[in-house]
């Protein structure tokens, strides 16, 4: 194994861990597609775990502010992160998504509503949505407000997110299990994002799989963490490939 693999391996493991349903998913896209699909899935993990995870947000409003600087290089042709081995050579507007990193970290305080919930990551959604049209070959890029629904789905199921908007813990009431107000507000994403139908088949893939963790977990049936079971993961992904 070449250092240039061991760096860009080492980097995609971390966030195969952190959604393993990946692997029954990955064999519908085309070999060529794999490995970027990754690559870019990685990054948002990356970015997304800055802005929310830990309980102090200092050490992720400077990770997010190294991250903007690396965004910025990739389009100069200069990268540092392993993952810019795979993705800075692709003809993206890394810099607007780098411009976009502020409303993110923003995100991170609760919102009051749904509606301020998703307002504060419209920026951060359209950068990702344009972006993924770039590397996938173009084409229609997925409704940004869907693009916004999976983004909060993924911080409900993978950072154990006890911050529903304010709406959702009034809605559970006072006297309510901890988890109560987060499956509400679960099951409110779900109204609002029906099945991924447009995007890129990689996107859709991975918001399918995000939308049938998110269902489990709001009916009750699954920890926000606990990953998919494989003939669950695959079906879901042969699904998503299929439309």
């Amino acid at each position: 194994m070449t250092v240039r693999d061991a760096a860009v391996d080492s980097a995609l493991e971390k966030w195969r861990e952190r959604l393993p349903e990946w692997s029954f998913a990955e064999p519908f896209l085309g070999p060529l597609h794999r490995e970027r699909a990754a690559a870019w899935f990685a990054l948002r993990d990356e970015l997304t775990h800055a802005a929310w995870g830990g309980s102090d947000p200092r050490p992720g409003e400077a990770k997010l502010g190294w991250w903007a600087e690396e965004l910025q290089g990739w389009s100069r042709g200069v990268r540092r992160h392993p993952l810019g081995i795979v993705l800075q050579r692709e003809p993206a507007a890394w810099h607007a998504l780098a411009a976009t990193l502020p409303s993110l970290l923003a995100s991170r305080e609760r919102a009051a509503t749904e509606d301020e919930a998703f307002a504060k990551l419209e920026p951060f959604a359209e950068g990702v949505s344009t972006i993924a049209s770039t590397l996938f070959n173009g084409g229609e890029p997925a409704p940004t407000r869907s693009v916004i629904a999976a983004l909060l789905a993924k911080r409900v199921i993978s950072e154990a997110d006890d911050m529903p908007p304010l709406q959702f813990v009034a809605k559970a009431g006072a006297n309510a299990a901890p988890s109560a107000a987060s499956r509400l507000w679960a099951a409110r994403l779900l109204e609002t994002w029906p099945l991924p139908f447009g995007g890129s088949v990689a996107g859709r893939l991975h918001a399918s799989l995000v939308h049938e963790r998110l269902r489990l977990f709001a009916k009750g049936s699954n920890p926000q963490d606990r990953p998919l079971p494989g003939w669950r993961a695959l079906f879901t992904a042969w699904r998503a490939a299929r439309r």
